[in-house]
């Protein structure tokens, strides 16, 4: 019933404006032959002052009046504009009104949808695919920052706090997340490899001093890191280093499978290094036999994780499965591969595949049980969506403990065991171990407010 009559509002409106003018008089502005007019009548008085003052005779007055008289009659004669006021007319008002307004109502039925109701701008940003996409990571970004709130020193939100960021293009705000997860996870490369490509990513690919230092610091831990490696050497490209740069770029392709994605983007490097130096490309380092053969296939290394990031989601969920699947596969006639039951871990945890991550870190800690790395690998994917009103399940306690006996100033241990004991109901153990954990941070550390706010929680009780 609205639509109707706000229709029928807007036309009227329309109308008042289109045929007003026709509904009342108007007065004309003066046109030539009244100008003529006026013209002639000061001339002809003008000639009865000269002829009073004697300035012209009476007989050349007389000629001169007939003159100026005969052009005003041929002026009159030729005044065929009509009356001064224009008069209204309202028969071709009312005909225009009725054509206007039926022909806008048949255009609108034809081509229009009445039935259909309004969409705001907003709500069409929403409803679009790419929309509900940006919401989404926005509001996992929101949720992520409110949990990190309240467990600082939760690696794992960290590190997807800094991937969600990155989705979204804020550089600046990834780079902040992996950087606070590096500071807590100091001896995870991976963590670091992808800090060091987002410094690269926010300075439109150029590798920076900070970059190329944290990308050092994955090399100090894990020397065969491909995408320190790669980035390593596009710097050397940019610092004008050709020859040294290939020669990394040809290292890792020697490394690569000969169908992994990362051949084709290290030979596009190498190409336009060598064109910009003005030397001939060369070919691209053929695969090692080892990296080609089937049955030793490494599964997702750190540079083919990076390539994958940069796909769509479905193609990048369907990379990363299909090298998982082969790197599983090939475990178990190797079982003593320490590196690739790791891989395969953080793998299964980039899927979601929790408990096929936490097996995977089980067989790795089994083979490296001094390593406090692997369980706290364990534990971030334990606890990935683990909510904050949930108990902490018992195996993650004990996992916590195994940290704490491997390193007891880690970080993530001391602010979880606190964690799982105030929910326990032991407030004074809680704040035994996030007294630790102050100590154990930096003096300028962020954290350091959330951890004696809720010691402050504590004592409260």
């Amino acid at each position: 019933m609205m639509l109707p009559l706000a229709l029928a509002l807007v036309t009227a409106m329309a109308l008042i404006v289109v045929i007003g003018p026709l509904m009342r008089s108007v007065r004309r502005p003066p046109d030539r032959l009244e100008f003529d007019r006026a013209v002639y009548r000061d001339q002809v008085e003008e000639l009865e002052r000269d002829r009073a003052r004697g300035l012209i005779g009476d007989a050349e007055a007389e000629t001169a009046r007939l003159e100026i008289e005969r052009r005003m009659l041929a002026a009159d004669r030729a005044d065929v504009g009509g009356p001064h006021e224009a008069r209204p007319v309202p028969l071709a008002a009312a005909a225009l009104a009725l054509a206007l307004a039926g022909g806008a109502g048949a255009l609108y039925l034809a081509l229009g949808s009445p039935g259909v109701p309004d969409q705001p701008h907003d709500a069409r940003v929403a409803a679009s695919p790419q929309g509900e996409s940006s919401d989404a990571l926005e509001k996992s970004a929101a949720d992520l920052e409110r949990r990190l709130a309240a467990k600082p020193g939760d690696v794992a939100a960290w590190t997807e706090l800094a991937r969600t960021e990155a989705e979204l293009g804020n550089w600046t705000k990834s780079a902040d997340a992996y950087r606070r997860a590096v500071a807590l996870a100091p001896d995870r490369p991976d963590i670091g490899a992808a800090y060091g490509e987002v410094l690269v990513l926010a300075a439109d690919g150029i590798v920076t001093p900070a970059a190329a230092d944290a990308f050092r610091a994955v090399l100090a831990r894990d020397a065969t890191s491909g995408m320190a490696r790669y980035y390593l050497a596009l710097a050397d490209a940019q610092a004008g280093k050709t020859d040294a740069a290939i020669a990394a770029w040809q290292a890792l392709a020697a490394e690569a499978p000969d169908n992994a994605p990362v051949r084709a983007e290290l030979k596009r490097r190498i190409d336009e290094t060598a064109q910009a130096a003005g030397i001939k490309p060369p070919p691209l380092a053929p695969p090692a036999a080892s990296a080609s053969a089937p049955s030793s296939a490494p599964g997702p290394n750190a540079a083919q994780m990076g390539d994958a990031a940069k796909m769509a989601p479905e193609d990048r969920q369907a990379m990363i499965r299909s090298m998982v699947e082969r790197l599983a596969a090939r475990l178990q006639t190797a079982p003593d591969d320490l590196d690739g039951w790791t891989r395969l871990a953080r793998a299964y945890a980039v899927l979601g595949e929790r408990d096929k991550a936490a097996e995977a870190y089980d067989r790795a800690a089994a083979l490296d049980p001094k390593n406090p790395e692997l369980p706290l690998g364990e534990i971030d994917a334990l606890m990935s969506d683990q909510a904050l009103d949930h108990p902490m399940p018992d195996k993650v306690v004990m996992l916590l403990h195994q940290v704490e006996t491997l390193s007891p100033a880690e970080p993530e241990a001391l602010w979880y065991l606190g964690l799982a004991a105030a929910q326990a109901k032991k407030p004074d153990e809680a704040a035994s171990y996030w007294q630790r954990l102050l100590a154990a941070l930096p003096a300028d550390a962020p954290e350091r407010k959330t951890v004696s706010d809720a010691l402050a929680t504590l004592k409260g009780k």
